[in-house]
């Protein structure tokens, strides 16, 4: 039995992978007087008084709900908010086991911008944050730029979770190779959610300018090739990211701005390339393949074509480019800070609390493992601290 047909059989014994417990002890007519009535009503009027009340005494202060209407499920596409849910539950599960971070699946069967952001809305009272999942581009950059002023943090992870944890990976990388990060050639395959994240914080577009280096130069592209400024029928978002990153207008395909590169972030679709386009780019290039389940290329072929560091989003090779490096502790240090929106200090400083978590990086360990459980206690400091020193925290 393989893990697909093994993981369909545990889905079906525990009917789903979270559940909800009472924190208060429910044994005795005094413990029902206090968690309902008569005694709920003291809780229920302090939060009329001063709705703040309700981050001490309710979930809300602990709690994340995660967003998805199904339509860009890694690896699978548009399969519909149902069958989505089983991916939603494993990131709450995720928040739990990593981070000691309640969260909630909330699949919407709703796909316009203007009826995503006017439910999340609505739904802002109950939770402390928002981790939108899975929507797609271009509909989840909208999506996530209006929910800003909700007045609490909202993060597309897919975004900026992936961008957080290829940074840190890319800086580890360049400790090894004893290299600027200033004086890197990059390309980027894959100009959806990822791909655009990526490009704007390693380009610091947006980005916090005190803290933030940017890279010597980053390309782009699509299928169609490199993205370049007016390229004929490029969408708003893509002819963005071109006007961010190829201020020179380089035209032409993935292997024509591979060639003399000294990096290729791919996060795409498998088995694009082989050694040969590994050989085309600069001495001893990096290689971070995060296509799944299947890279960009084969970690064994990257390395036959010269790459010195590869890594991918897969567990069962060195260097996985996980986002659970990321998200939990992003989120439990702005609950934590009670920040009202995440920003470009909070983003930067999870990089580099990830960074810090390998003290001595090597050719095939630029990140911390994904279980190793100081990464998100660690994330959450910094990011509470640079939410507190930036000061987006409630008063």
């Amino acid at each position: 039995m393989d893990i697909y047909e093994r993981s369909l059989q545990r889905h079906r014994q525990t009917r789903g992978k979270i559940e909800i417990r009472s924190r208060m002890r429910l044994e005795t007519q005094e413990d029902l007087s206090i968690a309902y009535t008569p005694g709920v009503a003291r809780p229920c009027e302090a939060i009329a008084a001063d709705e703040s009340a309700a981050w001490d005494l309710t979930w809300r202060g602990r709690t994340v709900a995660v967003v998805s209407d199904g339509s860009a499920v890694l690896g699978l596409g548009d399969i519909g908010p149902a069958a989505s849910l089983p991916v939603m539950e494993g990131k709450a599960a995720l928040f739990h086991e990593f981070a000691g971070v309640d969260a909630v699946p909330i699949v919407l069967d709703a796909h316009e911008p203007d009826e995503i952001v006017s439910i999340v809305k609505s739904i802002v009272p109950s939770f402390g944050g928002i981790n939108l999942e899975d929507i797609s581009a271009p509909r989840c950059f909208e999506i996530e730029d209006r929910l800003q002023d909700a007045g609490i943090p909202v993060l597309h992870d897919d975004q900026h979770g992936t961008a957080i944890v290829l940074l840190a990976a890319m800086t580890n990388a360049t400790r090894v190779l004893e290299r600027p990060l200033s004086n890197l050639s990059i390309v980027i395959n894959g100009a959806g959610a990822a791909g655009r994240a990526i490009a704007f914080l390693l380009s610091c577009h947006n980005e916090d300018p005190d803290r933030c280096v940017p890279v010597g130069k980053i390309r782009v592209c699509d299928s169609k090739g490199i993205l370049w400024p007016g390229r004929p029928g490029q969408n708003p978002t893509k002819e963005e990211v071109a006007r961010v990153t190829n201020t020179e207008s380089q035209q032409g395909t993935l292997r024509d701005a591979l060639r003399g590169a000294d990096v290729f972030i791919g996060v795409s679709r498998g088995n694009l390339l082989k050694a040969d386009d590994i050989r085309s780019m600069a001495q001893d290039p990096i290689v971070l393949a995060m296509a799944n389940p299947t890279p960009e290329i084969d970690p064994q072929e990257a390395r036959a074509g010269g790459a010195a560091i590869v890594g991918t989003g897969r567990s069962d090779y060195p260097n996985q480019v996980n986002n659970v490096l990321a998200f939990p502790g992003l989120f439990r240090g702005a609950l934590e800070a009670r920040a009202r929106k995440f920003n470009a200090a909070m983003k930067l400083a999870a990089v580099a609390a990830i960074v810090n978590c390998v003290e001595e990086p090597t050719v095939g360990r630029i990140l911390p493992a994904p279980f190793n459980r100081s990464v998100a206690v660690r994330v959450a400091a910094a990011v509470k601290q640079a939410a507190e020193d930036s000061g987006v925290c409630r008063n």
